[in-house]
């Protein structure tokens, strides 16, 4: 099995690449982008960091799918849009794209003609997430801004009924779902997606926690 893992910034890719080179992975770069890459159990994983946002994020999964990977993971920071609170970590089962607009011309927010309103996880990649500890479900929301507004937040609540913001999964389940491959997520809650959004994720994001990366490689194992 080929493994592909997209993981947005350095603060959240730096501790996936410690596990992975104390496995022996050597850190290279994958159409100019770190990467690392390693081989256990039968299974070759290859973790990109891909750069913030919603571009960066689509061209690394399709250059991992491209490479043959066959499942594609992603982890990463997320703002708390309701009902979570800053620690949680959530799988998501839901992945939608906030940010698109053509109500101008009549369609619905975040409506992209001829494509379904929203992804979804693969069935088993989110019920293997779900039993690791302390794993809970939310449907995710995207868009290519940093959210901390809580009025925006609101409007996203409310629009696209989400739990979570972030500025990637959305992008990453459009390519996964047009190429047929499977695709789960891990974010960990980093702030409120309000005020005090920029203080609080910086505080969580520097801090380069393991968290994820622990429930990542459990979740690799039970593939």
């Amino acid at each position: 099995m080929k493994i592909g893992i997209v993981i947005a910034d350095e603060f959240e890719f730096e501790p996936f690449s410690l596990f992975a080179r104390a496995k022996g992975a050597v850190e290279d770069l994958f159409h100019g982008r770190k990467r690392v890459a390693y081989t256990e159990n039968g299974k070759t994983i290859q973790a990109v960091q891909c750069g913030i946002g919603k571009t960066n994020a689509a061209a690394a999964t399709a250059f991992l799918i491209a490479d043959g990977a066959e499942v594609i993971l992603n982890a990463g920071l997320s703002g708390a849009i309701h009902g979570l609170r800053r620690g949680d970590i959530v799988a998501g089962e839901s992945f939608r794209e906030c940010d698109f607009d053509l109500t101008a011309i009549g369609r619905a927010p975040g409506e992209k003609p001829e494509e379904p309103p929203y992804f979804v996880a693969d069935k088993k990649l989110l019920a293997l997430a779900l039993s690791l500890p302390g794993v809970k479900k939310a449907a995710l929301g995207t868009g290519d801004l940093f959210l901390a507004d809580k009025e925006k937040s609101a409007l996203f609540r409310s629009t696209f009924g989400i739990a979570s913001f972030d500025m990637e999964t959305a992008a990453i389940a459009s390519v996964c779902y047009f190429s047929g491959i499977p695709f789960g997520s891990l974010r960990q809650i980093s702030d409120d997606a309000d005020d005090a959004a920029q203080n609080d994720y910086r505080q969580m994001n520097d801090q380069k926690k393991a968290d994820l990366t622990e429930l990542l490689s459990a979740w690799i194992e039970k593939l």
